[in-house]
Order: C-alpha cells, then sequence, then structure tokens
C-alpha cells in the first residue's frame, strides 16, 4: 500500500520568500489603530505589520500562483488565472468569483463591489457578497485595451479606465455608461494614481512620462519625465510634504517636488528588479516598496535632501539558492549560498533574525562606489562553502569557493561580512587563469584550518586565522583528475580527497603523507562525511551512492535507485539515516543499518541542495528555480512511523512544497480511512513462548522488599499513639490497600457487648478459600491475581496466616507451594515466585522441615529451580559473549 505523501517527512514552511511581481496592498484596521501590509508570495498571501514588519498572517494556498492581488477595509482578494477569490481574517477563502474566461489582470474594490479585468478586455462587476455579476462590459481592444484602473475619490459609482492606446475613459457603472472619454497623450498608459488633492489624478505612461492632470475639467497640471523606462508604481507623500514618487523597471525610484515641479532626489537601486508596488503610509514620512528580486522594504525620509533611507527589510535570494547548510549546533540557522552571489543566513525561528553577509567582491570598497549595477569587482556565485563555530567571535568561521574561479574567500558570521583572506595557491598571486579553479572546500572541527580542492587536482590547506599557506597534498597534485570532494575528520587526522579519476585518497592531515588509496567502481561526483560516526557518502556519475567507513577504509554500503544525477547529500544527526535529492525530482532516505530505502517522495522540481538540522527535527531542501528554502519535519519524532523497507514496486507519490508558515492546513485529518497494516501498534502477548521465561509487569515495590519488611517497619514505627478525631471526617474513610475501599457505615448501639466474637477473629481471606479450593481444581490462577493485587506488608499477613498456629493448615501450604511449582512450571511471573517463595520459607521453616508432605515438595521445587536457573545462566552467556565480541572487534 503506498503511503499518503511523505511518511518520514511533512510539509512544514517555507524560509525566504517576501516578494514577488504582484504589488503589495497597504490595509489599514481602525480597532487596532494599525496599517497593515498583504502581499502576495506565491500561492499564499502574507500579512505583515508596518510597525514591526513582522508576519501576523499566512493564508491558506491557492491552487495556483497569485497574478493579482486588491483589498477593502474587510477583504483581501486575490487572482489566479480567471478565478477571483476574497480571504477574511487574512486566511480563509471566503467567496470564489467565477466568469472570466482568461486571465484576470486588473483589480479595483468597489463599496459593496469589486471590479475585475481579464487580458481579454472584459470587465466584470461582482456584487461581494452573492458572488454575482452586476454588470460586464466588452472593450474592443484594437481601439481600448485596458491597462489600468482607478476609482477617483468623491466621484461617485465612477471609475477611470486607462489604456494600450493612450485614451482615457469615465465610466458610471451604476448607469453602465461611458461619462468622458479623454484624448490621451499618444502612449500606453501604465498605471494610474489618485493625488491628494479631489479631481487630481496622476497618469505613468510607457514612455516614463507622468502627468498630473486635472479630470473634471480636462488639463493637464504637471508633466515629468524619467530616463529609466515605463513607469511601474506612482504614489503620493501626504504627511505634509508635496513629494510624488515614480517607480521604473530597472529598480530606481524618483522623488518629484510638486510645489517647484522638479526633481528632488533619487534613490538608485532600491531594488535590483522592477519596482512592483510602492505606497506611502497615509500621514507618515514612510514608504513601502516590494520587487520581484524578493524584497520588501520600507524606507523613511528623515534626513537632509529627501531621499530614504532603508527603516525595515525583509529580503531573501533574488536568484535561486546553490547550496545550504545548518550553521551551528542549535538547528536554529540555515546558511544558504545563491546565484545572486550573496551568502545568507536565514532563522528557523523567527524571520527578525535573518541576515545576509553580502555579495562577494574582490574589492570592497570599489565595488560600493560603483553601485550593484555597474560593479566589475562581483565574484561569481558560490557553489560549495563550510563553516565551524568552534572560534566564530575569533576569526572568520566560513570558507567558500566560487563558480570557476581560483580564489576562495572566508566569511565573518557574527560581523555578517566578507572576511578577510583571500584564499588562492602561491604560483596564482599575480596572476588569475582561466581554466583552474577550486572545486571542494571543508574547513577543520577546530576551525583552524581550510582544505580546498581544485580543478586540476591540487589540494591546499590554508590558515583560518592567518590565510597563510600551510602546504598541499601529494608531490605535485593529489590526484591526476579534478577534484570532487575533500573531507576532514573530527581528530584532524585523517584527510580524504575524492579525484573524478575515480580514486579515494587518505592522507595523514598533519604530515601530509599518503596513508590508503582505493579504486571506486565509477567516477565520483560528491562525497560527504559523517563526523561522529565516521562514515562517508559517496555519490557517483553513474547516479548510485556508496558508504564508506573511514575507520575500515570498505565500502560497506551501496545504493541504487535514483535516475538523475545526485545534487546533494545529508545524513541525520545520529548518523543512521543518509538522505539523497536527484535530478529525477525524487529525495530518498536510506537506513544505513539495515541498508534499505525506508522513505522516497517526488516534488514539483528537483532539490539541488540538502540539509538536515543537527537536532533532527527538520530537513531543508532548495529546489531549481525556487527562491525558498523549504522545510520538512520529521514525523518520527511527534508520531507513529513504520520505518520498514519499503517494496520493489513502491510507487513515490508527488508532495507540493510547503507554502506557508504551517503547512496543510484545513485539512481534516479525523478522515474515516483505514489504518495502514503498518501502522497497527503491536500489543505483546503475556507470554511470547514457553521455553522462555517472562517477569510480571509489577513495580519493584510490591515484591523486591519482601525480605525486607522487619526493618522497613522498625524505620516506619510512629512516634506517638494516633489521636481519636474529636469530629467526623472531611473524607469518608477507607479500607487500607493499593484498591482503595470506602468503609460501610455502623450503625450505633446505645448498648455496647464486651464480650469479643470470636468467629470475626476466625475468618478466611480470600486469598486462603481460592487456595483451599486450587488443592482439588488445581487452578491457581485466581489466588495468584489476589496475591498480585495486595502490597508487600498484605502479602506476608496473607502467608503468616497459611500456618498452623495462625489459622492455616497443612493442606494450604501444600498447596502454596503446588502454586510456586506452577509459576516455575509456566515460567511467567518468574521474579515474584522467586521472592513469594523466599518469603514463605523465612517465614516457615520449622514448619516445613518437620513435614514430610511440604519436605517431598520442597524437593521437587528444588530440582525445578536449579534446572531453570541452568538453562537462563547459558543465554546469559551467550548474550554477554556476543556483546563483549561487538564492542571490542572491528567489522
Amino acid at each position: 500500500m503506498a503511503r499518503e505523501g511523505a511518511g518520514l517527512f511533512a510539509a512544514f514552511r517555507v524560509l525566504g520568500r517576501f516578494s514577488g511581481h504582484v504589488p503589495h496592498v497597504l490595509r489599514y484596521h481602525s480597532r487596532h489603530r494599525e496599517f497593515y501590509l498583504a502581499i502576495a508570495v506565491g500561492r499564499s498571501v502574507h500579512t505583515y505589520n508596518v510597525k514591526k514588519l513582522g508576519i501576523v498572517a499566512v493564508s491558506n494556498t491557492l491552487p495556483q500562483d497569485i497574478t493579482c492581488l486588491a483589498a477593502d477595509r474587510m477583504l483581501i482578494f486575490a487572482s489566479y488565472d480567471n478565478i477571483l477569490q476574497a480571504f477574511a481574517r487574512n486566511k480563509e477563502v471566503v467567496h470564489t468569483y467565477e466568469g472570466h474566461k482568461a486571465r484576470i489582470h486588473l483589480l479595483q474594490p468597489f463599496g459593496d463591489h469589486v471590479i475585475s479585468v481579464d487580458v481579454d478586455n472584459v470587465l466584470i462587476v461582482w456584487n461581494i457578497q452573492s458572488e454575482e455579476e452586476y454588470l460586464q462590459i466588452d472593450f474592443d481592444k484594437a481601439t481600448f485595451a485596458v491597462s489600468a484602473l482607478l476609482h477617483p475619490s468623491t466621484y461617485l459609482n465612477k471609475i477611470l479606465l486607462g489604456s494600450e492606446q493612450g485614451t482615457l475613459q469615465l465610466w458610471n457603472i451604476r448607469s453602465n455608461k461611458l461619462l468622458y472619454s479623454f484624448p490621451g497623450w499618444g502612449l500606453a498608459v501604465t498605471t494610474l494614481e489618485q493625488a491628494p488633492a479631489v479631481d487630481v489624478v496622476a497618469v505613468g505612461l510607457v514612455s516614463g512620462h507622468i502627468i498630473v492632470h486635472n479630470i473634471k475639467f480636462d488639463e493637464t497640471l504637471m508633466k515629468f519625465q524619467q530616463d529609466w523606462g515605463p513607469i511601474t508604481a506612482i504614489s503620493f507623500r501626504t504627511d505634509g510634504h508635496p513629494v510624488m514618487a515614480a517607480g521604473s523597471p530597472v529598480g530606481h525610484i524618483a522623488l518629484w517636488d510638486l510645489e517647484e515641479k522638479k526633481l528632488m532626489s533619487q534613490m538608485q537601486d532600491a531594488h535590483s528588479t522592477a519596482i512592483a508596488g510602492m505606497t506611502f503610509v497615509p500621514g507618515e514620512p514612510l514608504l513601502i516598496t516590494n520587487g520581484a528580486d524578493n524584497a520588501l522594504r520600507v524606507w523613511i525620509f528623515d534626513g537632509p535632501g529627501g531621499t530614504g533611507r532603508v527603516l525595515r527589510s525583509r529580503m531573501g535570494h533574488s536568484a535561486p539558492p546553490t547550496k545550504i547548510r545548518y550553521y551551528g549546533h542549535n538547528g536554529e540557522q540555515i546558511l544558504s549560498a545563491g546565484q545572486d552571489g550573496t551568502l545568507q543566513s536565514f532563522s528557523t525561528v523567527h524571520e527578525k533574525f535573518n541576515k545576509s553577509l553580502g555579495r562577494g567582491s574582490i574589492n570592497k570598497k570599489k565595488s560600493k562606489k560603483k553601485g550593484l549595477k555597474l560593479d566589475t569587482m562581483a565574484l561569481p556565485p558560490i557553489t560549495a562553502f563550510a563553516s565551524e563555530v568552534a572560534h566564530q567571535s575569533d576569526w572568520d568561521g566560513i570558507v567558500a569557493c566560487h563558480q570557476g574561479y581560483i580564489t576562495c574567500t572566508t566569511w565573518n558570521y557574527q560581523k555578517t561580512s566578507m572576511g578577510a583572506h583571500k584564499l588562492r595557491p602561491q604560483e596564482f598571486s599575480k596572476h588569475k587563469p582561466i581554466d583552474i579553479y577550486a572545486t571542494a572546500v571543508d574547513i577543520t572541527s577546530c576551525g583552524n584550518f581550510a582544505v580546498i580542492g581544485m580543478s586540476t587536482g591540487q589540494v591546499d590547506v590554508y590558515n583560518m586565522q592567518s590565510g597563510i599557506h600551510r602546504g598541499c597534498y601529494g608531490k605535485e597534485t593529489a590526484h591526476e583528475g579534478a577534484i570532487r570532494g575533500v573531507a576532514v575528520d573530527g581528530l584532524n587526522q585523517l584527510v580524504i580527497t575524492a579525484g573524478s579519476e575515480g580514486l579515494i585518497k587518505f592522507w595523514k592531515f598533519k604530515m601530509k603523507d599518503l596513508v590508503y588509496s582505493t579504486e571506486l567502481s565509477s567516477s565520483p561526483s560528491g562525497i560527504l562525511l559523517h563526523r561522529d560516526s565516521g562514515i562517508l557518502g559517496i555519490a557517483f556519475d553513474d547516479f548510485t551512492i556508496s558508504v564508506l567507513d573511514i575507520e575500515t577504509r570498505k565500502i560497506v554500503r551501496t545504493f541504487s535507485g535514483h535516475h538523475g544525477r545526485i545534487n546533494d547529500m545529508t545524513f541525520s544527526p545520529d548518523g543512521r539515516w543518509l538522505i539523497t535529492s536527484s535530478m529525477d525530482c525524487s529525495i530518498k532516505t536510506w537506513d544505513l543499518p539495515s541498508g534499505c530505502l525506508i522513505d522516497c517522495f517526488l516534488v514539483d522540481s528537483a532539490a539541488v541542495s540538502l540539509t538536515m538540522s543537527p537536532t533532527g527535527d527538520f530537513l531543508a531542501s532548495a529546489h531549481v528555480d525556487d527562491l525558498g528554502i523549504y522545510l520538512w519535519s520529521n514525523c518520527s519524532l511527534y508520531s507513529l512511523v513504520s520505518l520498514r523497507p519499503l517494496p520493489a514496486d513502491y510507487e513515490p507519490s508527488l508532495v507540493t512544497l510547503p507554502m506557508g508558515t504551517c503547512p496543510m492546513q484545513d485539512v481534516d485529518m479525523s478522515g474515516d480511512e483505514e489504518p495502514c497494516d503498518e501502522m497497527i501498534e503491536y500489543v505483546s502477548p503475556e507470554q511470547l513462548g514457553e521455553e522462555l521465561v517472562t517477569l510480571s509487569l509489577l513495580p519493584e515495590s510490591r515484591w523486591k522488599n519482601l525480605l525486607n519488611l522487619d526493618n522497613i517497619k522498625k524505620k516506619n514505627k510512629p512516634r506517638e499513639p494516633p489521636k481519636v478525631p474529636k469530629l467526623a471526617p472531611f473524607f469518608i474513610p477507607t479500607l487500607p490497600g493499593l484498591v482503595p475501599r470506602y468503609i460501610p457505615p455502623v450503625e450505633e448501639n446505645d448498648t455496647q457487648s464486651k464480650v469479643v466474637d470470636l468467629g470475626v477473629l476466625a475468618q478466611k481471606s480470600d486469598f486462603y478459600i481460592h487456595l483451599e479450593e486450587a488443592l482439588s481444581t488445581n487452578e491457581y490462577k485466581a489466588p495468584l491475581d489476589i496475591l498480585k493485587s495486595l502490597g508487600p506488608s498484605n502479602i506476608e499477613v496473607e502467608l503468616r496466616g497459611l500456618a498452623p498456629e495462625g489459622g492455616g493448615s497443612m493442606e494450604v501450604m501444600l498447596s502454596f507451594l503446588r502454586m510456586i511449582g506452577m509459576m516455575l512450571s509456566k515460567k511467567y511471573n518468574f521474579e515474584l515466585a522467586q521472592a513469594y517463595l523466599a518469603l514463605f520459607l523465612k517465614l516457615h521453616l520449622k514448619i516445613l522441615s518437620s513435614e514430610p508432605k511440604l519436605l517431598e515438595e520442597l524437593s521437587k521445587m528444588s530440582m525445578q529451580l536449579e534446572e531453570t536457573w541452568v538453562h537462563l545462566q547459558s543465554f546469559f552467556n551467550q548474550s554477554l559473549c556476543v556483546l563483549t565480541y561487538m564492542k571490542s572487534a572491528l567489522l
């Protein structure tokens, strides 16, 4: 039976996704007296507060990516393809509007209605509550292709439409009449924005012109032009400064002074891609911008010159991550290197702990002067990196190699910047070769040394504190082919290198001598060492994986099953699982002790990098053409997961990537599905086999101290006699014993008899009666169950009462011995039999020695005990022998 979704890993949430190409929406909550920001991220809507830019809500995911976003006082409207949906409480979908035939690209809330326009030029006015069409207008694409939509302030029931032809139209949508047609400026309208003044609208054109126009008198008040292409967004300040901001496709923002009608300042490289959305917060000197570069920024205008500075921001990679690794031992930070050339740290706890270590650069000072766009000093993206926290506060703790670049860079996590050293061989210090580059890197567990492998087969060691070259492995090169992986063991004894020619070599770390070399079945594509257990995972170009024990230097496991290049591997913290990702879009978990595949699932796009948390709670993955880092929770930590090997014909199911902060939201998990056979909890029988000795499940306090009861009574002897209570007790009195029973109420008689009733004293207990019955029936289960329910003191009282002087008889004593014999022969409740027999012998040794019947029964029991113990001891000796061998022998 195929398991639903990922059996071992469940989609949890996404890190590092903050913005897309859809403009954000600013909302005001009158009860909270706070501004909130809704932003489309993939298939869900994230809501942030503007005050701290902290995420307050994540909506449920839609079937496809959101293409358009708008909001009114109560609802958030989001469209995907030709469907429009409305979210309530920033979370669940409450309305769906179906009627468009093409993709929706414009939205405008309008009182009790919402207006949507699709790319086929159909405008529909929807009634929000009833979800019905109120009005539909079809425009001719050749004469008026709708490209912008606005409801002018104070214009009742009217909307202003901009077109690709450059003309504007004012419509009354209640009477469905065209009120006025503006001739326009012969250039396509890209955006319309209401100015703070009534009747005034800013019109953004494809040429970069901004026309501030009075629509009441059809007069142009002002005209501005920017040189960076079409206007993508416009916003006006409303805090007393007459300033208009305009966004461009290259990421620059122009600020215009409306009183002096001139350009006031420019904010270059506000985003690295087009400005998607831009809004001034009403009454405050704050500007919110977002773009497709995965950045969301709040700018404050509090300095001279009128330019803004970043007050708060949330940003991730603007190009997909190439390598991710957990940083440190607490499992709270993930280091990520992206194709955008940056190295960033994402927190799994809260977004406020995220930080960017910046872009790699040959010369930081020159790079800053030139700016992002003209930076010729920028280094290529990082392909591999290694980190260590041992000396992170003293010197750089991260070393990285770049795509097609010979120099490796160091990075400082605490300073969140590039480090002090550039690591490259001495012979290339003056010139940079084109065809030689660093391919693999590792850092020692002490944080003192970096080992770097090159495409020529050379392997060098550098000191992380000083950046000094400390030698290389091999006479000239360590391998004939390119280095595919380097690893240093946990004690700095061995360096393991893998070459593309198919060799794995072991070197002494300090002496640089070759210790051992072994030929592999194929050319390796990468290696990964689990330092704690000394296990080396090797991925091959033929899509197989081998596991090598560095102690014995032998391959102990080989796995095959991937049908594409293996992108990355990661070990679980205890070294029991090896998790691999491949270009066949599968993520597989291999169990090393059993050598079996225990979990496999498919994803939409192949995982390029994997890393597992040092605490074992999450698996993180980065995917092809995806900006996010996806967290998968380890289900085995909190639920029953079958870790049995998957069958050969197992078909993995496709799992959707986690989109929000909580996966599988609003999914009813209490379905009527029958539980899988594998998942039914196993209930152990009372006795596994008749030949095995089984102990009872009773706690030790019930039987272990039976022989020491005299000492315990002496210790627990009361210092004062018990006092008679003056009044009736608050609680109803109970009988002593492990099972609480209430004392029945005693009727008080006026005349109290002083004659003692001897019948009460001679009363037989339940245990005694059952032992008497067992003499004839030979069934000892009932008396044994009674004895098991009693405490140590009561057991002693019962056993004392078996002797003739205690009101018992020889027959009952014989019956008790037969009960113990039955327990020994059936080999269950073994420790109870020993404890009860020991107490019985201690109490009645004199009587037992004088009675031939009882002596005969005891001699039988002695032989039985001896035989059972010899049998047990042989088992113990065998198990101890195997354990000792396993501990000492090298397998």
